[in-house]
């Protein structure tokens, strides 16, 4: 299991934070996740695996003026 803001989530061998993201139903562009305290940005979301237990906190983008 991984752990998604406060939901549970069914960990599986070779998961992604990019394919994490993609299964959330969430209409939000993430910049930022952090992943059991370490930030990881949009570029690697592809190649950051994510482990059994982890802490998954996406960060959406925030636009302002």
């Amino acid at each position: 299991m991984i752990t998604i803001g406060n939901e549970k989530v069914l960990w599986k061998e070779g998961l992604t934070i990019a394919q994490v993201l993609t299964a959330l139903d969430h209409d939000y562009e993430y910049a930022v996740v952090r992943i059991n305290g370490k930030l990881i940005s949009k570029p690697n979301f592809k190649n950051t695996p994510v482990t059994d237990n982890s802490e998954i906190i996406p960060i959406p983008m925030i636009a302002g003026g």
